[in-house]
């Protein structure tokens, strides 16, 4: 497999940046995955690269990339845990190539011209950044940088051309189908005799999904408008493409780690049945006794810029820190003390041995590339009661150097210089951490019982970030009581808490964090926290926790009644911009600014 995958260096001769889902000689033409998108058919002749962005035009972004590569140590593992490896990474090439088709119905196409492309380096520099043809600009604009169709709300999860108004009123027309239509892992079609047809022939090819999902061949043949077809039965090429590797990744670890082992062999079925109990229960409360980890699946709904609720795809291989992950589990201590005193009246019981485990990245595929720091995992309500969740710390992110000297110009620009030195590597790490700590913490139903995500849909998300931003900061005083903190690390996680509210552009409506960055930099800006003054921040640390405490309660009640037009009405209150204030504060962050986009490569990957 190794072998493979070093190939694959080669279709792109020097490329260091460029995407590679797996060899596509060897293994993507011997299994292939054909697009299912209700977009316009794309020609064999279609020129992509007329109209594509010339290196001028690429370069304002190339120039503010950051470069990172991270290293990876196979020495430290057995020879069954390195086997394990090679197919873990050849499930996470193909899987990241499934996650470019449910961003945008050509973004494998795009990626395959770019794979037998031996020029355009430009373009395929910015295609890994962007993680498909469409672009964030310097000014936060969306737009394709190659000739693609626009990017739509429905992306490519949802009939092309859908819209929030049509989908609504189908669903109010055909409310026995709001579940199937609206489910984390399935893809909705439009239904068409050619769409039901070729649906019906992969449960014809694939007899096990007819097993695991009883009665959907009787739906699809009685389908009329639209009908949802699940990513194991939508992308089944690719699902047992990736079912095989992470059987015989089990098969090699299964002497080194039986608990990992395990798992995998559960997260393969799992895939299968678009339902992830079994891989959770086990990833969540078993015992991995080897170096490796690793988030596989889909379960973020970033990316659904309609409704919300739909996941896409991610693998995250990660070699564990032993020593550290000891010395944090010791240090995070006894949690429900924190959830009792949260501004609610509803407090739960939570586990206060939550899994927590600090981790270098192997590599990241799909919705996980990039320098994302820390996951805690799962999302779903039923599954976080009943057995918990898991923290992935990536150290090697957090603790990036090179990452947080940026972070530092950004900070600087933005505030007084008596505030300079207030900011630490630390800070930002403890914050991190006990952000993802309070994705665990406070409701995870509304007062009706019914699951936040689909009380609120696509604010659920917006919601959700701000809440655990906040149970942070409002942890950090009493952590300092504890002991936990020293002062100056409780200012480090103060510090670290402002940084992160600040922005460099008006944030979009369909940008769950920076939305809610915003509406926490104006609530602190309302509260006293912050002051500005002649063109900078200052910060009044004594008013920090009314305001954290204030904001949270009402964060917190916005979740527990679930009313999605009220949060509605919050955020677009709170998610102001003033151009003579947070203008002012942007121009200079920019203006100091080395880099604003990531490149991340991999020595796992060869490149």
């Amino acid at each position: 497999m190794k072998k493979l995958l070093m190939v694959s260096v080669v279709v792109f001769a020097t490329s260091c940046s460029q995407e590679a889902d797996v060899e596509s000689e060897t293994i993507v033409s011997a299994d292939p995955a054909p697009i299912e998108s209700e977009a316009p058919a794309v020609s064999a002749a279609h020129d992509f690269f007329n109209g594509a962005w010339s290196e001028e035009e690429a370069a304002p972004i190339l120039e503010k990339t950051m470069r990172l590569h991270l290293e990876y140590d196979e020495t430290q593992l057995t020879g069954g845990e390195r086997a394990a490896v090679e197919e873990l990474l050849a499930a996470g090439e193909r899987l990241h190539s499934l996650y470019l088709e449910q961003k945008h119905p050509q973004g494998r196409a795009v990626e395959a011209v770019l794979r037998r492309k031996q020029d355009s380096q430009h373009l395929k520099d910015v295609f890994w950044i962007m993680e498909g043809p469409i672009a964030t600009t310097l000014e936060n604009d969306r737009e394709p940088f190659m000739n693609v169709e626009p990017e739509t709300s429905a992306r490519n999860v949802y009939p092309h051309g859908s819209t929030r108004e049509t989908m609504d009123a189908f669903l109010t027309a055909n409310p026995e189908m709001r579940d199937d239509i609206l489910h984390l892992r399935a893809v909705v079609r439009e239904a068409s005799a050619e769409n039901k047809n070729a649906a019906l022939a992969r449960l014809h090819e694939r007899p096990a999904l007819n097993v695991l999902h009883p009665g959907l061949r009787e739906k699809v043949q009685d389908a009329e408008g639209y009908f949802a077809l699940p990513y194991s039965v939508a992308y089944a090429d690719d699902i047992f493409f990736i079912y095989d590797r992470l059987i015989a990744a089990a098969d090699h670890i299964q002497g080194d780690d039986i608990a990992f082992a395990r798992f995998l062999r559960l997260r393969a079925r799992d895939l299968l049945a678009d339902d992830y109990d079994g891989g959770d229960a086990t990833w969540v409360t078993g015992e991995f006794t080897g170096s490796l980890n690793a988030q596989i699946g889909s379960y973020e709904t970033y990316d659904d810029a309609l409704y919300g609720v739909k996941s896409f795809f991610s693998l995250s291989l990660l070699q564990r820190d032993k020593e550290k992950s000891d010395e944090l589990a010791a240090a995070i201590g006894d949690i429900q003390a924190i959830e009792d005193a949260l501004p609610y009246t509803a407090n739960k019981k939570v586990r206060s041995n939550i899994p927590v485990g600090v981790y270098n990245v192997i590599a990241d595929f799909g919705q996980a590339r990039g320098t994302n720091t820390a996951t805690i995992l799962p999302n779903e309500g039923h599954l976080s009661r009943q057995f918990g969740r898991t923290i992935l710390i990536r150290s090697n992110i957090l603790q990036n150097e090179q990452i947080f000297a940026e972070s530092q110009k950004s900070y600087n620009a933005a505030m007084v210089d008596a505030h300079h030195s207030d900011l630490a590597l630390e800070g930002n790490f403890y914050r991190t951490l006990w952000h993802e700590v309070g994705h665990y913490l406070g409701p995870d139903q509304t007062k009706n019982g019914v699951d936040i995500d689909a009380a609120l849909q696509d604010t659920a998300d917006l919601i959700e970030e701000m809440k655990s931003d906040l149970v942070s900061l409002f942890a950090a005083p009493r952590l300092r009581e504890a002991g936990f903190y020293t002062d100056e690390q409780l200012r480090a996680v103060y510090a670290s808490g402002i940084l992160r509210v600040l922005q460099k552009n008006r944030p979009r409506r369909d940008q769950a964090y920076g939305t809610m960055q915003l509406i926490q930099w104006n609530w602190f800006l309302d509260q006293g926290l912050l002051v500005f003054d002649d063109g900078k921040l200052v910060i009044d640390y004594e008013q920090y926790p009314e305001a954290v405490s204030s904001l949270l309660a009402e964060v917190i009640d916005l979740q527990y009644r679930g009313d999605r037009d009220r949060a509605d009405q919050f955020v677009a209150q709170w998610a102001a911009w003033d151009e003579g204030l947070h203008g002012v504060i942007a121009d200079s962050m920019r203006e100091a600014e080395g880099s604003r986009e990531r490149l991340v490569t991999y020595e796992a990957l060869g490149r």
